[in-house]
């Protein structure tokens, strides 16, 4: 198990590096007027420097994709319960992503912001867990279907 959790952490670190670039460009189409933003300013000041700042967001990125590969583990759990996997995933990622939200300035630092983002994060999850759900299903039926043809 442990082995499969590194070997999983190893792909999930430079698959959040590329994640999180691609959502810096992505937003800085969206919103940048022309601009390229690979960080929000405030890190930028706070670390000193613009490369300083997109050096640690990219690793953060990194921790963060690393967290999501390893905890992807929790959906091999066969004894668990569909609602303690989700449950629990749930929570792992979360409990990773919003403190380096956090840190990087990807929300604001007051109570309601937070509450917005964790709404959010939530709201996505959500979204993401009914779309591999719905596509487990048709999987599921599909093989049923081909035992009971042959």
């Amino acid at each position: 198990m442990k082995k499969k959790l590194w070997k999983r952490g190893l792909f999930g670190f430079p698959a959040g590096m590329a994640i999180g670039e691609a959502i810096t460009i992505v937003t800085s189409l969206r919103w940048g007027a022309g601009e390229y933003y690979p960080c929000v300013p405030q890190l930028a000041e706070v670390m000193g420097s613009e490369i300083n700042a997109v050096a640690l967001q990219a690793f953060m990125c990194g921790i963060v994709g690393m967290a999501f590969a390893m905890a992807s583990v929790i959906w091999e759990m066969e004894r668990w319960s569909i609602a303690k996997q989700t449950g629990i995933f749930f929570a792992v990622t979360a409990a990773v992503m919003m403190p380096v939200a956090y840190l990087m300035g990807w929300m604001g630092h007051g109570m309601k912001s937070a509450a917005v983002y964790f709404g959010i994060f939530t709201i996505i999850y959500i979204v993401l867990w009914m779309i591999q759900y719905v596509v487990f299903k048709y999987k599921l039926k599909k093989m049923n279907e081909k035992l009971h043809e042959g």
